[in-house]
C-alpha cells in the first residue's frame, strides 16, 4: 500500500513509519518539521502539512490508500493550541477523504469526553465525531501513556528521581495509568492501515499502575530511593512550574494534573499492547532520566532529531 504518516520524524510517527517500511510498504510523511533529519533517507519522502491550503493537503494525499494520523499537541501555548490541532485535523480528515483516501488510523486518548471542560479530551473526542462522519473506513486508537527511548513522562519521573531530593505527587497519586509500549502501538497502527470497517481500540499496556507505584516502580530499576510526598494539588503544580523555570519546559499543565487525578488514563479493557514496563525499565535503566527530556524544546526547535534517552 501507499500509506501517510503524520510526524514520521517525531516520536510515535517514527516507530510506525518502521513498522510500515519493514511490511514493505510505500510511506510518506506530513509534518511541520521538513528541516529534521530523515532517518528513512530516501525511503520516506516529506511534505509540508499545508493546512492553509486544503487544495495541496489534498494533492499530496492523492494516490494515498490509508492515512495514519498522530498530529496532535499536548497544551495550549502561545506558539501551538487545541483549538488549532482540532481544526487542523478536521482539515486533514477532508483533505484524505477528497483525495480518495481508503482507510484513517487516527490516534486518539482514553476517555476522549466532548461534556469536559479539558482541551485535551474535549478535542479529541470532537475528532473522533468527525472521523466517524467522514465516510470513510477508519479505526481510532485510545493509547494511555506512551513509553520508549524517546519518551518524556518515564524519563523525566527518572530525573526528577535522579535530581530532586523528594518527589512530590498529586493528592495520594492513587489514580492509575496503563502504559503502551511505543513499538506496540506501531505495530497495531500498521496493522489496521490495512483493515477495513469501524475499530475503536483501547490501546493500553498489559500493566497497570496507581501513580505512586509508578514513580516507585521507576526508582527501584534506576536504584534511586526518593521520599514521595502527597501535595494538594495546587501546590505541586506550582512546585512543577518552579522546576518547568529552571529547565525552560512546561513540565505539566493544571489541566494535565485534573486529567490524571479524574483517571482518564484508566480504562477497564484488555490489553492491546505486550510489552510491560517493568521489564522495559529494567533494560534502560542505566540510560533512563540521565537528560531531561523538553516537550517544549521539541515543538520549538524543528530541525533537530530527537533525542533516545
Amino acid at each position: 500500500m501507499r500509506v501517510a504518516v503524520t510526524g514520521a520524524f517525531g516520536y510515535s510517527g517514527r516507530y510506525i513509519t518502521a513498522r510500515l517500511l519493514e511490511a514493505g510498504h510505500d510511506v510518506l510523511t506530513l509534518t511541520r518539521s521538513p528541516g529534521r533529519a530523515n532517518p528513512f533517507g530516501d525511503r520516506v519522502r516529506a511534505f509540508p502539512f499545508h493546512f492553509e491550503a486544503p487544495d495541496q493537503l489534498r494533492e499530496t494525499l492523492r494516490g494515498v490508500d490509508a492515512l495514519i494520523n498522530t498530529y496532535w499537541v499536548r497544551f495550549d501555548h502561545r506558539l501551538f493550541n487545541h483549538a488549532e490541532a482540532v481544526a487542523n485535523t478536521r482539515t486533514l480528515f477532508a483533505a484524505a477523504r477528497d483525495a480518495g483516501v481508503r482507510r484513517v488510523v487516527h490516534v486518539s486518548i482514553t476517555n476522549p469526553d466532548a461534556a469536559s471542560d479539558l482541551p485535551y479530551f474535549r478535542g479529541k473526542a470532537e475528532l473522533e465525531h468527525g472521523l466517524r462522519g467522514l465516510g470513510v473506513s477508519y479505526c481510532i486508537l485510545r493509547p494511555t501513556v506512551l513509553f520508549g527511548k524517546e519518551d518524556v513522562l518515564i524519563n523525566n519521573i527518572a530525573w526528577s528521581l535522579r535530581h530532586l531530593p523528594v518527589v512530590g505527587l498529586f493528592g495520594a497519586g492513587d489514580y492509575r495509568l496503563q502504559p503502551i509500549y511505543v513499538d506496540d502501538l506501531a505495530r497495531v497502527a500498521a496493522e489496521q492501515a490495512g483493515g477495513d470497517g469501524e475499530q475503536i481500540l483501547e490501546a493500553i499496556g498489559p500493566e497497570t499502575f496507581t501513580y505512586r507505584e509508578l514513580v516507585t516502580r521507576v526508582g527501584e530499576a534506576i536504584g534511586v530511593r526518593r521520599p514521595l510526598v502527597a501535595l494538594p494539588p495546587r501546590l505541586g503544580y506550582l512546585a512543577c512550574r518552579l522546576i518547568g523555570w529552571w529547565v525552560r519546559d512546561v513540565v505539566i499543565t493544571r489541566e494535565e494534573i485534573r486529567g490524571l487525578m479524574e483517571g482518564r488514563l484508566y480504562v477497564d479493557a484488555p490489553p492491546l499492547g505486550t510489552t510491560r514496563l517493568t521489564d522495559w525499565l529494567a533494560r534502560h535503566r542505566e540510560t533512563l532520566g540521565r537528560h531531561y527530556t523538553s516537550e517544549l524544546a521539541r515543538r520549538v526547535d524543528r530541525a533537530s532529531a530527537y533525542r533516545s534517552n
